[in-house]
């Protein structure tokens, strides 16, 4: 699946190689960086080589397999009265030995021959656990793609929230001064002077909560990097943002199909219901015979033996050579028990594969609708804010003449504040939505 990064870099690069700043973190910078850092991924990472191992092993459970064994013993008979007796020049001489050794040399080798295809099956259901385990670290990976999307965006719209709120307060503030003016010259009285001086205190308020939800989000972004320390952090701010959230919206039906076909969650329950369709052969190899091969040699040496080694080694030498069949007779049903669980469980791999298309299919629909709804608003928003700027205009100039009093003035503010959060709002809904769409559809 391509990078969702891809996706968005039009919308987050123009620009930013332009000088020697600052740097600041694009959403490519982002997620290449979550990628190669995240934890939860590498440890998905380390899931997918471990099932790689297991499948290495079920491989080599087909070979036959080759041991080599040696025993030495030291024995010791403390009522032996009978000894070996040898003659030299003509004497008799007799030893006793009570204390002794034995020597024991083997190699043994054993070859499953066949046993109902349990271990070719074996190697194919770990194949599939590998390849599920693959797909697992995928999906972690667009998971943690799409959660830095969503983060990066509400930074956006949290940034220019910033700059909005700073306006109104500027704004508030020329309207506090004008009215102090107002005051001293008879035309205002000191309460209408103390509203001005609320509502400049109010948008102070309200710049503080701005920035320090946009510091809370950015802390958040860099936990999912997993970036500590208390460097200074921040993204980059494109300058397209109106263009992305005009864009046209991807079909729901065709961004469906193509998640269909690429999204990994799909994939994994479709490889599921191959596992335990596999299950299911290996529960019934239980009912098929066992063969087998086993063979060996072996060899041994005692200090009691008149031989010496060399000829004791050759002497006790024995090679042997066997196969067995086992044939299942009665298992107290774990074999019937094992295949009619591993139907069921195939049973319920399909419908996880129902559930997580249908579950697919609400995501999509979810982030579609969202995204007609706030382009919509986006486009309504455009037209209102327009409207209201040019309200409040007219009523700064009437306020300035002494026709509108302080309420309309700061009715007026109030509205053109709330038409442009609203564009805000809708506009970097519009974008994340639109990009979401573009991520689940290639």
């Amino acid at each position: 699946m391509i990078p969702l990064a891809v996706l968005l870099q039009a919308a987050v690069m123009p620009g930013y190689a332009l000088a020697d700043t600052p740097r600041k973190w694009t959403l490519d910078d982002c997620i290449n960086h979550a990628l190669s850092n995240n934890i939860s991924l590498k440890r998905t990472i380390i899931t997918k080589q471990q099932a790689t191992e297991d499948w290495k092993g079920a491989k080599a459970d087909l070979l036959p397999s080759l041991s080599a064994s040696t025993n030495q013993s030291v024995g010791y008979r403390p009522w032996v009265n009978a000894g070996i007796s040898t003659v030299t020049n003509g004497t008799v001489s007799t030893s006793i030995n009570k204390a002794y050794y034995n020597g024991s040399y083997g190699i043994n080798a054993s070859w499953t021959v066949w046993n109902g295809n349990q271990n070719i099956n074996t190697i194919r259901l770990n194949k599939l656990t590998e390849q599920q385990a693959e797909l697992d670290s995928a999906t972690t990976a667009n998971s943690i793609q799409e959660q830095i999307l969503q983060l990066y965006t509400q930074i956006l719209y949290l940034s220019e929230a910033v700059n909005v709120n700073k306006m109104s307060l500027e704004t508030s503030r020329k309207n506090e001064l004008r009215g102090k003016e107002m005051v001293e010259v008879g035309k205002m009285s000191k309460a209408d002077l103390a509203q001005l001086s609320s509502q400049r205190a109010q948008d102070e308020y309200n710049v503080v909560n701005a920035q320090t939800t946009l510091a809370n989000y950015k802390l958040q972004l860099k936990q999912v990097l997993e970036i500590t320390g208390e460097d200074e952090f921040d993204v980059f701010i494109p300058d397209n943002t109106a263009e992305n959230a005009l864009a046209d919206i991807p079909t729901l039906q065709a961004t469906y199909q193509k998640a269909l076909a690429a999204r990994p969650e799909i994939e994994r329950e479709r490889l599921a219901i191959q596992s335990s369709a596999v299950n299911l052969s290996i529960a019934k190899a239980g009912w098929f015979p066992t063969v087998s091969i086993t063979g060996g040699v072996r060899t041994s040496n005692s200090s009691m033996s008149d031989k010496n080694w060399g000829q004791q080694i050759k002497t006790n030498f024995d090679a042997s050579l066997g196969a067995t069949i086992s044939f299942p007779i009665y298992d107290k049903r774990k074999t019937k028990t094992a295949v009619n669980k591993a139907k069921l469980q195939q049973m319920d791999s399909e419908l996880s594969l129902l559930d997580e298309q249908k579950k697919l299919y609400s995501t999509i629909e979810g982030f579609w609708l969202d995204a007609q709804t706030n382009q919509q608003k986006y486009k309504a928003a455009l037209a209102m804010v327009e409207s209201e700027e040019a309200s409040y205009e007219l009523l700064s100039e009437q306020f300035n003449l002494g026709l509108k009093n302080i309420i309309e003035l700061m009715t007026g503010k109030d509205n053109l504040l709330a038409a442009k959060q609203s564009l805000l709002e809708s506009k970097y809904l519009t974008i994340m939505n639109i990009k979401m769409l573009e991520f689940y559809g290639k």
